[in-house]
């Protein structure tokens, strides 16, 4: 038994490690530490919950490294983003919370899949905005799609950094600075949908402690390899991870 459970932590820890390399490389590393998680004997929100929280240290890190070039749209500023972040972050997880563990587990899947299908656009599909492309949106739309996000990123989160990248280029702020908000966005949203779980009850601490671990581990490894990896390739191969987690999930491999 301490064999098995030993195997599966160590799991865990090479599992992290490598999602910590592959945020800091490409992003994606929640399809490497939910499905570890899941192995481990968590059910589906339980394994999401403790996955937001082990790598939340990581995504705090990137984002406030790219601050100074973190802006709001022509309509919205910073603060505001940042506060409709904060909001809809806590929304999201409040209700995950809510919802019972078989319908989201029912979820889980679809969520993936949505969360693998915007990864693949953004990584090989979307064509840099061009200023004819960009959209003077108001306050109120501007307002209402980054909530949306922000609730998507509380309640699941895959796939949030290029929702958050196409809506910012589209509204006109360029790619340099586009990059850097959405790390801080999604460092923001995922901060008070932490600070929900840490008091829920639902994360699972040890698990939550090794993750963590192998995720900082990652990010620092993930730095370092930065300059030398060939990251449309590593994409395809984050593409082919949400594949094959999607169709295990459908087929209850999990």
């Amino acid at each position: 038994m301490l064999s098995i459970l030993s195997f599966k932590f160590g799991l865990l820890l090479v599992g992290a490690i490598w999602a910590g390399a592959q945020n800091q490389l490409a992003g994606g590393g929640s399809f490497i530490t939910l499905p570890v998680l899941m192995m481990t004997g968590m059910d589906a929100r339980a394994a999401n919950i403790t996955s937001t929280v082990a790598l939340f240290p990581g995504q705090v890190t990137g984002g406030w490294l790219g601050r100074a070039h973190a802006t709001g749209t022509a309509s919205l500023g910073l603060r505001a983003l940042t506060i409709i972040s904060l909001i809809g972050g806590a929304i999201g997880a409040v209700l995950l919370l809510l919802t019972p563990s078989s319908v989201f587990a029912r979820m889980v899947p679809w969520l993936v899949l949505f969360a693998t299908a915007a990864f693949a656009w953004g990584s090989f599909f979307r064509k840099p905005a061009r200023e004819e492309d960009v959209v003077p949106m108001g306050k109120v739309p501007a307002g209402a799609i980054q909530s949306v996000i922000a609730i998507y990123g509380g309640y699941f989160g895959g796939g949030i950094g290029f929702l958050m990248l196409a809506i910012l280029a589209v509204a006109g702020v360029p790619v340099r600075s586009a990059a850097a908000t959405k790390n801080l966005l999604a460092g923001v949203m995922n901060f008070t949908a932490v600070l929900i779980f840490l008091v829920s009850g639902e994360v699972r601490w040890l698990a939550m402690v090794v993750a963590m671990v192998g995720a900082l581990t990652g990010s620092w490894l993930g730095a370092m390899m930065l300059r030398r990896v060939n990251e449309r390739a590593l994409r395809f191969v984050v593409v082919a991870i949400g594949i094959a987690l999607t169709v295990g999930l459908f087929h209850g491999g999990f």
